[in-house]
């Protein structure tokens, strides 16, 4: 009785939106609002000898499963389940409390592996630790939309970057759908974040591996952007940011240049090669095809640009072509994953986004012009009309692909994404499109 009242004025206490919250985040079956997890306490420490145990499993606010758990944590990976065991029989006799989560940063996505959180108060029916490890884990999915540059920044390198960093390299990773190809990929980069091996975690069907604090899901706040709150808290130059982040990216990938300049002959050492600015143009092949890169190319090259065409594919090396990035003072290409390379370039250096047709100016603004601020790049868009767009071939004036995008838009991502992403290919009006090369050789100069 003295629980159930305490738990009616803690709700008296709530407005509307955190009452929602308490009840309705997650999937979890128990009612219990997640800030009184706190209040389970352990009498005697079990197998892991640890602190109270907590767990609090909520969705962020861009719509990721993230638990963060600390106490006598075991994890089997035969049955897909982390418990959080608790012997204070006052709150939890033979009862469970447990969440559903999928760690990874995008909902919707139902072949990642599903995994299950539970506070458990009877150990008896709870496999006993075969390895207990002093340093805590994180649990993620290298499933998803992994494979995708774009994806393999946003969702994963960035956030494991932002969920590890407090551990200082002290952290297991546990990979859960494993893909040895792209843990390989990027095992420069990771191996900045743990100084542990990266485990299979689920292959250790015959092992229980026991934690004292860990955190399942990844920590992910916009498309690669780091949470202001998260910067705010750790001012000190080797704090939490986007501009520490890109700086440990230069160090993995032995990228010399840190500032780009029209002027090179004025540049510190490692920021000169010659005085001509350099100019990257992403290419594609099967979906929104420049088809005048050639054109593009030329009128470039005739403004004084060194044109540098490339086409990143899934097998390319990713160090040797952060370098040929780093040397840029431009990236320039058609929205799409290949402007993700944009990490690798030299602060003041420029993103030129060419956007498709079709009312498309929120999608590119959110995945890559927003993240250019805290990345001290400099952005501009090119945005098709209608004139420039392969679309015209295929459907009249009068057609609302054409006279009104927004209404294809209003019929939801996969019809909008079937036309303006996917069938589409563009060329630019080389005239309209100097004016902005133009302006990107004047922002260099300042």
């Amino acid at each position: 009785m003295y629980f159930v009242a305490l738990l009616f004025v803690y709700i008296q206490t709530l407005d509307p939106i955190q009452m929602c919250n308490v009840f309705t985040v997650g999937d979890h079956g128990g009612n219990l609002p997640f800030s009184l997890n706190s209040m389970l306490e352990t009498s005697e420490p079990t197998e892991v000898e640890s602190k109270r145990p907590e767990a609090i499993c909520r969705i962020l606010e861009a719509g990721a499963d993230y638990c963060e758990m600390e106490g006598d944590i075991r994890i089997e990976a035969n049955s897909s389940t982390i418990f959080l065991v608790t012997s204070d029989e006052k709150i939890i006799e033979n009862s469970t409390i447990s969440w559903s989560i999928r760690p990874y940063p995008r909902k919707g996505i139902n072949y990642i592996k599903k995994w299950t959180v539970k506070i458990v108060g009877n150990i008896n029916n709870i496999q006993k630790c075969t390895q207990i490890h002093e340093s805590p884990a994180i649990l993620f999915s290298t499933s998803g939309y992994a494979g995708n540059l774009f994806h393999d920044f946003a969702d994963l390198i960035l956030p494991l970057y932002t969920t590890s960093f407090d551990f200082k390299r002290d952290v297991q990773f546990l990979a859960s759908d494993y893909q040895p190809w792209w843990l390989s990929k990027y095992r420069e980069i990771l191996e900045k974040f743990t100084r542990h091996e990266i485990m299979a975690i689920d292959r250790q069907k015959q092992e229980v591996h026991c934690y004292k604090k860990m955190v399942a899901g990844l920590n992910f706040h916009k498309e690669l952007i780091i949470d202001p709150l998260s910067v705010e808290s750790n001012q000190s130059p080797s704090g939490l940011s986007m501009s520490n982040f890109r700086r440990l990216l230069r160090e993995t990938y032995s990228l010399e240049r840190t500032l780009a300049l029209a002027n090179r002959n004025t540049a510190s050492k490692g920021d000169s090669i010659t005085g001509t600015p350099h100019i990257m143009i992403i290419t594609r092949k099967k979906t929104r095809v420049l088809m005048n890169h050639d054109e593009v190319s030329r009128a470039a090259r005739d403004l004084g640009f060194e044109v540098i065409l490339a086409e990143p594919e899934k097998s390319t090396n990713l160090s040797r072509f952060a370098q040929v990035v780093n040397s840029c003072d431009v990236l320039m290409g058609i929205h799409g994953a290949g402007l993700t390379n944009m990490v690798f370039l030299p602060e003041n250096a420029i993103v030129i986004q060419v956007v498709p047709f079709g009312a498309m100016d929120w999608i590119p603004k959110v995945t890559f012009g927003d993240p250019c601020v805290d990345m001290k790049l400099q952005y501009l868009e090119y945005n098709i009309r209608v004139k420039e767009s392969s679309l015209i071939l295929k459907y009249s004036s009068e057609d609302p692909v054409l006279k009104d995008p927004s209404s294809i838009h209003r019929k939801g991502w996969s019809e909008m994404s079937s036309i303006y992403l996917h069938n589409q290919n563009v060329t630019i009006d080389i005239g309209r499109f100097k004016s902005t090369l133009v302006e990107a050789l004047k922002l260099l100069s300042k």
